[in-house]
């Protein structure tokens, strides 16, 4: 890959701007630039997209996304250290890489990609930072209007967070993550990544998820999925009927209107159980009337 873009080798970068990887920042330095060009290449094809890249640290991905033929790359770094090290790749590939300068959490990333319109297929790929990395899924996951700005989400997660996104009912890995994961999207791990592979070495293995987002999820509103979710995964090793309590309304009642087992778990029911329980709920079933609501408040 260096090969290919002419520029220094990601050490020689890091020594020479003096981007020791910052445990507060949740940063581990990926080198090995096959590695991110496999996880570019496994976002799709680049050519003519635009893709948004969060954590770009020194840039190894980057170079990979504009390399292999992004048409625009949208790095968004907090770490003010890196500033320079991304400008010489900006200088490298005039006109396609811009860098926003800001917390990932507050940046708004829709003025600057629009709704794809004009910008070709935009895309998020990156090698997050661990420790904001779920915040930022479940932000992307929670769009408005749905389906979103972008085509599709190639991102670097801790291997048992990459887990908890895919996992299918039935396994201790499955809860609020992946109902939301898999009612808007399909996703699955594209590979893993050994912990040898970055500067420093984390602890754990890495993960590559590759998610797509569904064209026509089953219509649910988000906040009624939440809360139900919350309520069922809360006390997960209780029955529904049990833990549903906590909504404040007739559990049965709710079960019996979404089809659900009084006696099934939060672990076994499919996304397409827990969206009829969320539809059930936002239309207000098993909720005491109003004046009765106000006589025990009273």
């Amino acid at each position: 890959m260096s090969a290919l873009d002419d520029l220094p080798p990601l050490r020689d970068v890091i020594r020479r701007h003096g981007l020791s990887a910052q445990k507060s920042l949740g940063q581990n330095f990926l080198l090995d630039l096959n590695l991110t060009g496999r996880i570019a290449r496994a976002s799709g094809p680049l050519e003519g997209a635009t893709v948004v890249e969060v954590g770009p640290g020194p840039g190894g991905l980057t170079r990979a996304l504009l390399a292999l033929g992004a048409k625009r790359v949208i790095a968004i770094e907090r770490d003010q250290r890196c500033l320079d090290a991304l400008a010489e790749i900006s200088e490298h590939y005039p006109g396609r890489l811009e860098v926003i300068s800001g917390d990932a959490l507050k940046v708004d990333v829709l003025p600057l990609v629009g709704d794809g319109q004009g910008a070709g297929e935009v895309r998020v790929v990156a090698n997050l930072p661990y420790n904001i990395a779920t915040l930022l899924l479940v932000g992307w996951l929670s769009a408005d209007p749905w389906p979103p700005w972008f085509s599709s989400l190639t991102l670097m997660f801790q291997k048992e967070v990459a887990e908890r996104i895919v996992a299918a009912p039935g396994s201790k890995a499955y809860g609020r993550l992946a109902v939301l994961a898999g009612w808007r999207t399909t996703a699955r791990i594209a590979f893993d990544v050994a912990p040898s592979a970055f500067v420093p070495p984390p602890k754990v293995t890495s993960s590559v998820v590759h998610l797509v987002p569904r064209a026509e999820p089953l219509p649910c509103a988000l906040s009624a999925l939440e809360k139900v979710t919350e309520a069922a995964f809360g006390q997960r090793r209780k029955m529904l009927r049990q833990s549903l309590k906590t909504l404040g309304v007739d559990a049965g009642a709710l079960l019996d209107a979404a089809g659900v087992e009084e006696t099934a778990r939060a672990e076994e029911i499919h996304v397409a159980g827990f969206v009829r329980l969320a539809n059930a709920y936002a239309g207000g079933i098993g909720r005491p009337p109003f004046g009765v609501l106000a006589a025990l408040r009273g």
